[in-house]
């Protein structure tokens, strides 16, 4: 009776002893943990990424396995950087260990690799010297290709924060059909395969001045500059994965992507090339198509083919 008359009063019951109050350490943070398999792959991205990066910066006169020169391993370093990102994210998907810790070590290590690393490798294969500091080496081809390196990063970037932040505010079935804007490792693939078919018309000829080296490199450079702007547009790309391979589809689809992979297997480095320069154009043409009348225009406003910078 007479504890519950000074617990009802909020005394303390004098029968039973003070207990020293908790000492609560103002500011310490929160214990912050880690899916462990997860993280692997998408260091693993990362880490492709700094690999990249550094074979690029390697000297041509490099003897390397397969003979391979260190800008087409670079370029090898980017796609094998794609299978790592594609899979982390499939991981924390079926182990239910997402996280957005996760989310921002995986938007980190995209920028390194399908960032920083394409646009090096492209600035490294045009053979840019030192624009805009140096008296006898500021050529305008430099210039150019220096600036359309900086955007890409730049627009890299400013897709990898947009990303995030409707990923936050929308669930997680609006990225599936399709992504808005060229997504990083895409228009990384396609930089990169780019770079591959470059040092495959070089090592085809002893003359470095050959009319396809040449070509391909210009080429590189609008390409990037193609890439750049796609990544930050509103167009809509297919998610190629979700919507051909994944779950059931029609038998037409499976014999295609049969034959796709096998023409890939004939000339792997302008197939390459073809299919990531095609995708980068695919949003954009099928915008023109609708644009100018050819097709009309769908009436769910989020199909996976409502592109448009107003869309």
């Amino acid at each position: 009776m007479v504890r519950q008359l000074f617990e009802n009063h909020g005394l303390t019951n004098p029968r039973r002893p003070l207990k020293p109050p908790r000492l609560i350490r103002p500011g310490k943070p929160a214990l912050v943990t880690m899916s462990v398999l997860p993280t692997f792959f998408t260091l693993g991205n990362l880490l492709c990424g700094f690999a990249a990066i550094f074979l690029a910066s390697r000297p041509l006169e490099v003897e390397l396995p397969l003979g391979w020169t260190p800008l087409a391993f670079s370029a090898a370093m980017i796609f094998l950087g794609m299978a790592f990102d594609g899979l982390d994210g499939r991981i924390a998907r079926l182990t239910r260990s997402t996280s957005d810790l996760g989310a921002q070590l995986d938007s980190m290590a995209d920028m390194v690799t399908f960032g920083v690393a394409p646009a090096f490798l492209a600035v490294e294969l045009i053979g840019v010297r030192t624009p805009f500091v140096s008296a006898k080496n500021d050529l305008f081809f430099d210039r150019f290709a220096m600036v359309v390196a900086s955007i890409y990063v730049a627009c890299a970037a400013l897709r990898l924060a947009r990303f995030n932040i409707e990923s936050a505010q929308a669930p997680e079935t609006h990225h599936r059909a399709h992504f808005k804007g060229l997504p990083s490792p895409g228009a990384a693939g396609t930089v990169a395969s780019m770079a591959l078919l470059h040092q495959h018309f070089l090592a085809g000829d002893d003359d470095p001045m050959q009319w396809p080296v040449r070509l391909a490199a210009i080429g590189m450079v609008l390409v990037m500059l193609l890439a750049a702007f796609a990544m930050v547009s509103r167009f809509h790309y297919v998610h190629v994965l979700n919507r051909y391979l994944r779950g059931r589809a029609p038998f037409s689809t499976l014999w295609k992507t049969v034959v796709a992979v096998l023409i890939l297997f004939i000339y792997p480095q302008g197939s390459l090339a073809a299919g990531f320069v095609l995708y980068a154009l695919s949003a954009p043409a099928q915008w023109a198509w609708q644009r100018f009348g050819f097709e009309p225009r769908p009436t769910a406003p989020g199909g996976p083919w409502h592109s448009g910078f107003n869309g």
